[in-house]
């Protein structure tokens, strides 16, 4: 006979079976028996047999035993028969907080915010107002329900003030939760002024405190919260040092969080998994592999290699400082792997510049036969194709595209700003402004890394107003939203534009980095700007404290070069605080060129001979300003040196965009199709160009290999 609950020597029979009894006739006995034989299923078949008495029994009418019936029936993932269980409760039952509070946390442990949501507005309309139990899980399903930012607060705002009309204001467990939310939709003010007004605090109200630090980039704020703590009398705990740390990685005080977890074992503080993790981030941003391979050890040693996780940031250690062989080999050693172990290999590769086997992974993942979270998601996507933005390939990555819209996974910031970046670099305006549509049917438009995005694109592919219009649509500027109008501006040749824009973003309180330095000095470089180039390098060293690099030496060189003030260039390059580069000195040669000076150009030769380089740049310089100037012996010894040395000029590129395809043409370059179409057109613009009064100039020699 099939073993069965029932027929355990415990139970309990009415006295007449033939009749349901009303609930009101059981005794405690009856409901404690019914609830140790709920508590015994171990499988479905049980449970259905117990619910089946309950209801014949009349006692499913107990608002106890039906939460309790729900709640096990949602531990056997059988969400449909828990609701019906509530559903099909006598509505008296419907008057205890207790039956809605379980089918409330049913919903919250399931992922289904806005069934609990419901849910608690239903309780409310029926008159039961809630309990201690009741908000902290409608609190959480706030938080955590995906809708509209608005909305969530303001469901959040009106259950604080439930929370307050109900006299629970000094409850931790809720105020708690409320600390959490507050934190959670970036209002820490609000948080703190709650965590302040609680007179008895737990750890968990300290250390919601710091999580809400961590989640806000304020590494400050929980550092003096951590100060304070101290004062208290309260001892951190590992909890509390874990939050600490990922508030300092967050915001990339890099070597500070590494100084804290140094004072964390000092102090015999226990480590975590997490806090392995977030030190692990830390050393993968870090340029020092070596500190990485410590921690590796000390993973080895403190047993956390069975921690996924664990494993998935190691991976991304190597793999960020370029070891992808050991990050293969983590990879290999985890047996179930997630999304996430994937997308660290991907990543891994795609950093390296190993597009193919970035790919390669990439395919391994999507042949798996396992469910939804083994399939490649918008990270895996936006790894390969960044890959191949960032290696110059841009037509691979537009297709990679293409294919991710057709696999129906939704494209985020990272993605977009990836293509758009290719977008701008091979001036490919059509599919830039397809892809602009495409953010603004998805409601992406107000994404700060996006619409830098678009600026860059447009200003880059010379479509001012289009750029304009987009930096005036954002509303919270950052610095890289002002560089790459400032950028923009001056590649474009407006220059006095580029140095206004520079002083508006001064005006608007933003201090200006080494990348706006070298912008508005490139700007002012191309409209020869000389005074005001001179006033913005002296202000970068003065006021803003910024010490010059090499980009800025090289825009200084190039402004006044331009301007032919050579002798002062020349002074320049010479009292350097560092070697100047090859693209230092071929700016200062080039400016030698256009002016056709030889003698400054002569006195650079021996330093030009003396560069280590793969390329012909400025050897060809050098040559055809010799050539310009009819020394063609020593424009012949510079050719014969470059040779001898091994070096190789760069193929010259250009390409243009047909019919949403990109086409690139490159010098020597005889294998393109319709070349000889090509030539035609070119040959008549040439005309035209003849017709109009161009006079080439011949002064300057072609270059041969």
């Amino acid at each position: 006979m099939r073993h069965s609950l029932l027929h355990q020597p415990h139970q309990f029979s009415p006295s007449n079976p033939s009749r349901p009894f009303s609930i009101i006739t059981y005794n405690n006995s009856l409901l404690d028996c019914f609830d140790h034989l709920l508590q015994q299923c171990k499988t479905i078949h049980q449970l259905k047999q117990v619910h089946n008495q309950l209801i014949v029994t009349g006692a499913n009418a107990s608002a106890f035993l039906a939460a309790r019936v729900l709640s096990i029936y949602a531990r056997f993932g059988r969400l449909f028969d828990a609701r019906n269980v509530f559903e099909t409760t006598p509505f008296d039952c419907k008057s205890s907080s207790l039956l809605w509070n379980s089918i409330v946390r049913v919903n919250v442990s399931n992922g289904l915010y806005e069934n609990a949501l419901k849910l608690y507005v239903k309780m409310r309309k029926l008159g039961v107002l809630g309990d201690g139990f009741t908000f902290p899980l409608v609190i959480r399903a706030a938080c955590k329900f995906v809708g509209s930012f608005r909305f969530r607060f303001s469901f959040g705002q009106i259950v604080h003030n439930h929370v307050l009309q109900m006299g629970f204001q000094g409850n931790v467990h809720i105020v708690n939760e409320l600390i959490g939310m507050y934190a959670k939709m970036g209002q820490m003010s609000d948080s703190f002024k709650l965590f302040d007004k609680l007179r008895v605090k737990n750890y968990i109200s300290w250390n919601m405190m710091f999580s809400g630090f961590a989640l806000n980039f304020d590494c400050d704020g929980a550092l003096e919260l951590f100060k304070r703590m101290e004062l208290e009398g309260l001892e951190p705990n590992f909890v509390t040092w874990t939050s600490l740390l990922s508030s300092h990685a967050r915001c990339g005080r890099l070597e500070e969080t590494m100084d804290l977890f140094d004072m964390m074992r000092k102090r015999g503080i226990e480590v975590g998994a997490e806090a392995i993790a977030v030190v692990l981030s830390v050393c993968a941003d870090l340029a020092a592999d070596h500190m990485g391979k410590v921690i590796h050890g000390f993973v080895i040693k403190g047993g956390f290699e069975d921690y996924v996780f664990v494993k998935n940031a190691l991976i991304c250690v190597y793999g960020k400082h370029g070891d992808v062989k050991e990050a293969q080999n983590l990879f290999s050693e985890i047996e179930e792997k997630n999304i996430v172990s994937w997308n660290a290999l991907i990543t891994s590769y795609a950093e390296a510049g190993l597009c193919d086997e970035a790919v390669e992974v990439f395919s391994q993942l999507e042949k798996l036969d396992g469910g939804s979270m083994e399939r490649p998601n918008v990270i895996s996507w936006s790894a390969v194709i960044g890959a191949f933005a960032s290696n110059g390939q841009g037509e691979e990555a537009l297709d990679l595209f293409r294919k991710m819209q057709l696999a129906k996974v939704v494209a985020n910031s990272v993605t977009i700003s990836g293509l758009l970046s290719v977008c701008a670099e091979s001036a490919a305006l059509n599919i830039g402004r397809e892809i602009h549509g495409h953010v603004v049917r998805v409601s992406m438009n107000k994404n700060i890394l996006v619409q830098n995005g678009l600026l860059n694109m447009y200003m880059k592919c010379g479509c001012l107003e289009e750029g304009h219009l987009v930096f005036e649509q954002i509303e919270k500027k950052d610095l890289i939203t002002w560089n790459s109008m400032i950028s923009g501006y001056g590649m474009n040749g407006l220059g006095e534009n580029a140095f206004a824009t520079f002083e508006e973003m001064i005006e608007a309180g933003f201090k200006p980095d080494g990348v706006a330095f070298v912008a508005v000095l490139s700007a002012c470089s191309h409209a020869g700007l000389v005074n005001e180039g001179r006033r913005i390098f002296d202000m970068m060293v003065r006021e803003f404290r910024i010490e010059p690099q090499m980009e800025h030496y090289a825009c200084m060189v190039d402004l006044l070069g331009r301007a032919g003030l050579l002798q002062e260039a020349s002074d320049i390059v010479k009292n350097m605080p560092m070697e100047p580069n090859a693209y230092v000195w071929g700016t200062l040669l080039n400016s030698c060129r256009m002016h056709k000076n030889t003698d400054v150009a002569e006195a650079m030769a021996s330093q030009i001979f003396g560069l280590i380089t793969e390329t012909t740049g400025s050897y060809m310089l050098l040559s055809n300003i010799y050539a310009a100037s009819g020394r063609w012996e020593d424009a012949a010894k510079v050719r014969i040196s470059a040779k001898t040395k091994g070096l190789k000029k760069v193929a010259g590129q250009s390409w243009i965009e047909v019919k949403r395809k990109i086409h690139m043409f490159s010098s020597g370059n005889s294998l393109q199709s319709d070349l000889k179409n090509v030539c035609e057109v070119l040959e008549e613009l040439a005309l035209q160009m003849e017709n109009k009064g161009y006079v080439p100039d011949n002064d300057i020699i072609l270059w041969e290999e």
